[in-house]
């Protein structure tokens, strides 16, 4: 297997050589892979390119969204149903798992997966054996299982709304695809790609001028590739053949650059834009909070403190707001391990013992 295969991920920088890597590490297996990611990041590209590299590429590769299907209508879509199982079964039919027999089965958006469906995929998981809804005969499984979350599923599990034991089946390897602000210096190959695939449409394509393009890598995507892709389709519609400038670009992406700015390209190793707005490398760092000295607790204004197994804690004579003191101690802890480690995120994330996804979705919710 060679990384030349994964011809559908675009991207050569450090974020995406990580995945790569990971994608040919894991192929050589047939481990349930559990990939995580924003929305719109190409989370089923990596599914299919993981399939292209594996010995089941020969086999179907079948994906379902697990999300876009009604909960009653997901078992039958899954595991198939017999003739008169339920109104309007009118013949038996195969499920996707039946359809991905020997190959590859892809559970897009599984943290959207009702909990009754979540116990039936975890026996599927377990003992490799199903049965069609309305039908009595044990069918065996060998299929590769690969599932896919914009979720944060950790949070979902103290939700209770979503199974525990079925999250650790199917994180056996988890991928994390980044999102496209934490990539910037991929995004002149993505749009390269997407031209090329307009140009194969016998259509004119535009070129983008340089200082459209750094304005471009300092935008911060929150659609993602996905959102990259539409823009491709709207300037090639606009500038056939000719060049988009800065001030051809829609209004949004004209991010306001600093005169110095210059593109991130992937052989540069400081890839903080000259705005801030991003950064992208394979750690993810971003800009380092201000710690303070201060020995005052959160919460607890004026409060007395005392030292115990477990620290320094307030006296609680006076009372204390309890949900608003752990907030302040989560938001110190996590502005110390960003300072502690010059604002690099997945190093933070260890130091606190929990999962990145966790830290960048706490950083963004207490706007550090």
């Amino acid at each position: 297997m060679s990384q030349e295969l994964l011809t559908s991920l675009v991207g050569n920088g450090p974020a995406m050589q990580k995945v790569k890597k990971l994608i040919l590490q894991v192929a050589k297996t047939d481990a349930t892979v559990l990939i995580l990611g924003e929305s719109g990041t190409g989370k089923e590209v990596v599914a299919q390119s993981l399939h292209t590299v594996s010995a089941r590429s020969d086999k179907p590769f079948v994906p379902i969204n697990c999300g876009a299907i009604p909960g009653e209508l997901l078992e039958s879509e899954l595991f198939g149903h017999e003739k008169g199982a339920f109104t309007g079964a009118i013949t038996a039919r195969k499920g996707r798992f039946e359809m991905a027999e020997k190959g590859t089965i892809f559970l897009d958006e599984i943290g959207d997966m009702p909990l009754p469906m979540q116990v039936k995929l975890l026996r599927v998981l377990q003992e490799r054996i199903y049965e069609r809804v309305g039908g009595t005969r044990s069918l065996e499984c060998d299929v590769r299982v690969i599932a896919a979350t914009h979720r944060n599923l950790e949070d979902n599990i103290s939700e209770g709304k979503f199974r525990e034991d079925l999250f650790y089946r199917l994180n056996v390897f988890p991928i994390e695809m980044p999102a496209l602000r934490e990539r910037p210096e991929d995004i002149p190959d993505l749009f390269e790609f997407m031209f090329q695939k307009i140009k194969g449409m016998s259509r004119e394509i535009p070129l983008i001028s340089e200082r459209a393009m750094i304005a471009l890598q300092n935008y911060s995507w929150p659609g993602n590739v996905r959102e990259l892709g539409n823009l491709a389709e709207r300037l090639s519609i606009l500038f056939p053949g000719l060049t988009v400038d800065y001030d051809d670009l829609p209004e949004k992406y004209q991010v306001e650059l600093k005169e110095n700015a210059s593109l991130i390209k992937v052989s540069d190793t400081s890839l903080i834009t000259s705005n801030k707005a991003l950064v992208a490398d394979d750690e993810s760092k971003t800009d380092v909070p201000e710690v303070s000295n201060s020995e005052e607790l959160p919460g607890v204004e004026g409060a007395v403190v005392y030292e115990s197994g477990l620290g320094r804690i307030p006296d609680l004579e006076s009372g204390l707001d309890l949900k608003s003191y752990l907030v302040e101690m989560e938001v110190q802890l996590i502005q110390r391990a960003l300072a502690q480690t010059d604002g690099n995120v997945s190093q933070a994330a260890k130091l606190l013992q929990t999962n990145r996804t966790t830290l960048v979705e706490k950083i963004r919710k207490f706007n550090l």
